[in-house]
């Protein structure tokens, strides 16, 4: 059972984050926030959405705000550093928001950019941080022969997240690298999180990591699901988040810290891959203080959103009635999904 729209409504906080640097073409981020009676959950998917598939980012936001987070496996999560597509010279200044992270994702493919910048920006991370493992994420932003020339230039990675838009791409380029020896593992993350069934890319044998993130999955509990289904059929797990603010991101760690360990080959129990959690530091104001980062890792206690920050934070009217607008819109797809 969902809670009524005046519910939901009258349990809401819509707040405007301004962002650090641009990131996914913006610099303030809105979110709506629930005050359930077992916590606060957030409904933020990207304003391009259709009702359709934000449904799944409000399922997840009830989730959290009226259910509450599954059973905590670990009290801290490991996450990754976040670099957006910026110039190199600001890569080391941005790596030091993510202090003692060994793990970093670089974003590639924007609009605009070439292959020249997005390998400078590559190597200004690994001058900045000796020794770190780089994954990269364009975001369905090559073409095959442009993913495969970027496999060859950039060098080891721990993967090349979502090169291209199709299942179709993603496979034909891991069987041209297969075939000549290369070795480079392929993440995906919107053939998953954007698809009417998750398990697809399995079928194709089109990725080696799954990327999966709570809202666009519908909740914590079904990522739980997607991610047990993935490992079982051979294929790692990444749990990332969708640039939530503090609320957001809560969820995300609660299924990292949720997230049972996998044996290895030599039957080694694994914990969580780093995960791409770390985004916080990529605002200048949230709504909530920031976790610390101690040893590359976040606590995974839950939190509260702070009240003065709410209010500082509180969006004109005309943006919380869009937000309520959007909420009206989305309750309505999700309540006849669930008739």
């Amino acid at each position: 059972m969902i809670p009524s729209l005046d519910e939901l409504i009258e349990r809401s906080h819509v707040v405007s984050l301004p962002m650090r640097v641009k990131f996914r073409g913006i610099t303030t981020r809105e979110a709506l926030l629930i005050e359930g009676p077992a916590g606060w959950g957030e409904f933020s998917p990207f304003k391009e959405y259709e009702p359709a598939e934000a449904a799944n980012w409000l399922a997840c936001g009830i989730e959290m705000a009226y259910q509450g987070p599954p059973l905590a496996l670990r009290d801290t999560v490991e996450v990754n550093a976040t670099i957006p597509a910026v110039a190199p010279e600001m890569v080391p200044e941005l790596l030091e928001r993510f202090p003692s992270c060994m793990t970093v994702k670089v974003k590639v493919a924007e609009k605009g950019h070439t292959l020249d910048m997005d390998r400078t920006r590559v190597e200004a991370v690994r001058a900045a941080r000796p020794g770190v493992k780089v994954r990269i994420d364009a975001n369905t932003g090559w073409s095959v022969d442009q993913a495969e020339e970027a496999a060859k230039t950039f060098g080891p990675l721990d993967y090349l997240e979502q090169p291209c838009a199709t299942l179709a791409e993603l496979k034909e380029l891991r069987t041209r690298l297969i075939r000549q020896g290369i070795f480079q593992r392929i993440a995906a993350d919107e053939s998953i999180r954007k698809a009417d069934d998750p398990f697809r890319v399995l079928e194709a044998r089109a990725a080696d990591v799954g990327v999966v993130k709570a809202a666009p999955l519908g909740g914590v509990r079904r990522l739980l699901q997607v991610a047990s289904h993935l490992r079982k059929h051979g294929m790692d797990v990444t749990v990332s988040s969708a640039l939530d603010t503090a609320v957001g991101l809560s969820a995300g760690i609660a299924a990292v810290a949720a997230l049972p360990t996998h044996d290895d080959d030599d039957l080694i129990a694994v914990p969580p891959a780093p995960a791409g959690l770390g985004t916080g530091s990529l605002f200048l104001e949230d709504v909530a203080p920031a976790r610390e980062l101690v040893d590359g890792h976040l606590s995974a206690d839950p939190v509260a959103p702070d009240p003065a920050r709410l209010a500082e934070l509180r969006a004109d009217q005309d943006t919380r009635q869009w937000w309520i607008d959007r909420l009206r819109a989305t309750h309505a797809e999700l309540a006849r999904r669930n008739n």
